[in-house]
């Protein structure tokens, strides 16, 4: 990951593995993307769509779950 910053266009499984602790970000937002085989394939971005939530609100708590 670019500077240990997670982008929009970061895979879900590889977000969610190298930072275990943006779990209840997902969870939050419903998103049951931890146990999901599209999240092999799918990016930060695509979750955000299929949502309905503001991508770059859902990235900024991402980040600040890392951050903590």
């Amino acid at each position: 990951m670019t500077c240990g910053k997670i982008t929009e266009d970061m895979n879900i499984r590889e977000v969610i593995e190298k930072h275990p602790e943006v779990v209840p970000v997902f969870q939050k937002y419903h998103m049951g993307c931890i146990g999901c085989i599209a999240a092999s394939f799918e990016k930060i971005k695509d979750i955000a769509a299929v949502h309905g939530v503001d991508v770059k609100q859902f990235v900024n708590e991402l980040n600040e779950a890392i951050n903590e």
